[in-house]
């Protein structure tokens, strides 16, 4: 379900471990972010980041003060910005911070990363005037910031993201709960986890976001160790859940582990294509940019079916 970036790629990657020795989030984000751009509109497929950024081509009669003379010297074809007196979308944006998020074998845990990708998904939102909401949680709702778009939002929510570390065990049910019930404006839901819950718990929770009518986008963040369990050495792990000790021979359990570990995943993308819901699995190795290309390409999908149904409505 995690399509290729075929127009990403050709830009040069920000290799995700010196990202993150940068200690502001904000740049963080912004650096993913303009290096995004920057790839999209050298690249050659023009219509795929008109579609996304806002822009549409400049038609005779158009007001040449709204021309993107910026876009125009890197791709030679002239766009017009549109500005709405309304934001394009509302976002809100949903990070695990469970104990099981503050994982980490490659110099970084996943709640980190986590983080960056919520503030950079964040920043974008915020250069597309579309409105940007965030929910932190473990066991409950840590903070709470409905969407918005206006001045001093996304430094607020920058501000929730930074002071947000790995706490207690998840519990998936009542966050997500919580949200269907707050965010009553229909919109798109984005949950940044690495979805160690149980199966049924995980249906329930999404068929009722999705019963509101949200969009929900699910970007799971799993670290290459859990993935690949590529440990030679017995020694004694901790479930970073419950807290419990156990010493394991690596070798000897690799098989059974990733046979259940990839039953969970498969289970996990069952559910999500059941109820319409985009998922995207992200190693914590996976530079940024990536995770960014999901997002809109998700985002552009839903467009296009609001679109459809509008027209089909109009008929």
């Amino acid at each position: 379900m995690n399509d290729a970036a075929p127009s990403t790629r050709v830009a040069s990657l920000i290799d995700p471990p010196t990202l993150m020795r940068i200690k502001s989030l904000q740049l963080r984000a912004k650096i993913v972010v303009q290096g995004f751009l920057s790839g999209l509109h050298r690249s050659p497929h023009h219509g795929f980041s008109v579609e996304f950024s806002e822009y549409r081509q400049y038609t005779a009669g158009d007001d040449l003060r709204y021309l993107d003379w910026k876009l125009f010297a890197r791709s030679d074809r002239y766009y017009i910005k549109r500005y709405e007196d309304e934001t394009n979308l509302r976002c809100h944006l949903l990070v695990d911070l469970s104990k099981s998020m503050g994982y980490g074998s490659i110099g970084y845990t996943k709640v980190e990363y986590a983080r960056t990708a919520a503030a950079t998904l964040a920043y974008f939102l915020s250069t597309q005037r579309d409105a940007a909401g965030l929910v932190t949680f473990d066991q409950e709702i840590a903070d709470y910031l409905p969407a918005r778009y206006r001045p001093g939002h996304l430094r607020r929510l920058m501000l929730c993201l930074e002071r947000a570390t790995a706490g207690t065990r998840t519990d998936l049910a009542a966050p997500l709960e919580q949200i269907a019930i707050t965010v009553r404006k229909r919109g798109m839901i984005v949950l940044i986890s690495d979805l160690l819950a149980p199966i049924d718990l995980l249906q329930n929770q999404l068929g009722y976001l999705r019963s509101q009518g949200h969009e929900v986008v699910i970007l799971r963040v799993l670290d290459p160790a859990e993935i690949e369990f590529k440990f030679d050495k017995a020694a004694m792990f901790e479930d970073m859940e419950s807290g419990r000790n156990l010493y394991i021979d690596p070798v000897a359990a690799r098989a059974q582990y990733l046979e259940k570990f990839n039953k969970h995943a498969e289970e996990v993308k069952r559910i999500c294509s059941d109820l319409g819901v985009d998922y995207y699995q992200l190693p914590t190795s996976q530079p940024l940019e990536l995770a960014l290309f999901d997002f809109v390409q998700a985002r552009v999908r839903s467009g296009r079916q609001v679109s459809r149904a509008t027209n089909r409505a109009a008929r």
